[in-house]
């Protein structure tokens, strides 16, 4: 390739002018997952021209080392700016080419590229690089998806710019393109695949393509995927949340201080017009999940998706990591105790000493035979991941949690383990106002407290009776009501004590939630 079009830069010219500025550029970058490490270093390791119309973009990967020896890839398309001038700094880099200075900036936000992209899945397109191909590929749903008599779809960025970036096209397609990749096979787009072309699950956006690097080594990375756009109101948090604040309005009229004594079993007269159709819903949200589990649970060739019996081997190495994960927590726990509001640090102190006790309950829980099957799972599964459309839920993002390697999201573990986190999930809304960041006043919080318990246990309640009447006798469910008890608790405390981790290192101001969480579960 003798030069890559913006500017007739060479590739070597491109990685020489960058790699002083990447380091930089990056940490001034929303999607860069990276902002609380230090760089080592970040350089180009490939160039893809992609041609549009009026000029030509470039997609650029980087390599990013960090001090510690590891490493991150990300993907960055740019086009040359109309003008220099008018361009911040912190959005742009400038290469030294023939022509003289080149000022780059971010290609999608440009409407042009963003169309670009869609035709080169359109066309099953292949774009060549110095070391690698992008190629475009469609699923069998494509063509229901995006008719050719559609005609051209309009791009709309979404602007809630996160990890990865999002396009809407025409209200019809939506696409998400990855910021950072990784090597191996991404289980949002493997998961999304599977759910679309083998089975008749209907909760889910619908896939229609998506991206590949291909890298002349033979490694793989997902860079993108194409899906249905979904109209919905929100996500299920959002639903939840207004739910909740109608529920505790009228709650908060109530007489009395609120002793725990008072909690109610059956929804009181007074509740049942605010809390009634969240009932409803999460009844709704129970069977759906269950749906998605069966779906997931019906491939019986697919190796990646055949259900696989739990065996003493698999459980010793979830009990490793889970006892790892308590470790490393309650190290933290104890090291910022004394730094945590004052309210929370008595709790804090009494929960760090039953680390023991919490090691003994994951080793008892994993130490006998589990008689059911491990299966594909959501991985990542809260009331985030569900779009509220009207009457109905869809789910979304099977990516699995960011924090772990993709290997890792792709191994085949128990459905309650996503069953548990939405459980987790109905907590943290219902104490969200009591114990987060805007939080109410000490007295009305210990009063709303029992309230929000109550809430918390009648939506539990009903989540649970429809997940399990939808599942039925599913392969992945232990035999006994006793053992699909203990899988399940025990996964809750994981999430629990996952949650606290990232609260004492994101958020202190909300570790009462995963606290309050945690002491629930054992005192269970």
């Amino acid at each position: 390739m003798s030069d890559v079009g913006v500017g007739k830069a060479t590739y070597p010219e491109l990685r020489r002018s960058l790699a002083a500025q990447l380091p930089g550029f990056l940490t001034q970058q929303r999607w860069f997952g990276g902002k609380a490490r230090k760089i080592g270093s970040a350089e180009l390791i490939d160039v893809i021209p992609i041609r549009l119309q009026t000029s030509e973009a470039l997609l650029l990967f980087v390599a990013v080392k960090y001090a510690d020896d590891s490493e991150e890839s990300y993907a960055m398309p740019v086009l040359r700016a109309a003008s220099a001038e008018s361009t911040p700094e912190s959005s742009s880099l400038v290469i030294q080419s023939a022509d003289g200075p080149v000022v780059l900036i971010d290609a999608l936000k440009n409407e042009e590229f963003l169309s670009a992209l869609l035709a080169l899945i359109q066309q099953k397109a292949t774009m060549h690089g110095e070391k690698g191909e992008l190629r475009a590929l469609q699923t069998a749903a494509y063509s229901r998806l995006y008719p050719a008599s559609r005609g051209p779809l309009a791009p709309k960025p979404v602007r809630a710019e996160q990890s990865n970036t999002s396009v809407i096209y025409g209200n019809r397609l939506i696409m998400k393109f990855f910021r950072r990749i990784q090597e191996g096979i991404n289980p949002d787009l493997e998961i999304g695949k599977f759910l679309t072309e083998k089975t008749t699950f209907s909760s889910v956006p619908p896939l229609a393509g998506w991206f590949e690097y291909h890298t002349r080594d033979g490694r793989v990375m997902a860079q993108g995927i194409l899906q249905q756009f979904v109209a919905n109101e929100g996500d299920a948090w959002s639903f939840t949340a207004r739910s909740l604040e109608e529920f505790y309005k009228v709650a908060a009229q109530r007489p009395g201080k609120g002793k725990s004594g008072d909690l109610e079993l059956v929804v009181p007269e007074f509740a049942r017009a605010s809390v009634d159709p969240y009932l409803f819903a999460a009844e709704l949200l129970g069977q759906r999940t269950a749906e998605m589990h069966l779906a997931l649970a019906s491939e019986r060739h697919d190796p990646a998706f055949v259900p696989e019996p739990f065996t003493m081997e698999f459980q010793g190495s979830l009990e490793q990591s889970i006892v790892g994960l308590t470790t490393r927590v309650f190290a933290l726990l104890r090291d910022r105790a004394s730094s945590l509001p004052e309210e929370w640090r008595v709790k804090a102190a009494k929960l760090a000493a039953r680390e023991q006790e919490i090691a003994g309950r994951f080793h008892a829980a994993l130490g006998m035979p589990i008689q059911a099957m491990r299966t594909r799972i959501h991985g990542d599964y809260h009331l985030g991941q569900v779009l509220r459309t009207g009457s109905d839920f869809v789910i979304i993002d099977f990516e699995g949690e960011p924090a772990r390697a993709i290997a890792e999201r792709r191994i085949k573990r128990s459905p309650l383990q996503d069953v548990a986190g939405m459980l987790r999930s109905f907590h943290y809304a219902a104490f969200a106002p009591l114990l987060g960041e805007n939080k109410m006043q000490p007295a009305e919080a210990r009063k709303m407290s029992v309230w929000a318990e109550s809430w918390n246990a009648w939506v539990t309640e009903r989540y649970l009776r429809k997940y399990f009447e939808t599942a039925g006798a599913a392969v992945y469910l232990p035999q006994s009501q006793k053992e699909i008890q203990i899988v399940l608790e025990l996964h809750l405390l994981e999430k629990a004590i996952y949650e606290l981790g990232y609260e004492l290192n994101n958020r202190p101001t909300w570790v009462g939630i995963p606290l309050q969480g945690i002491s629930k579960i054992l005192s269970e």
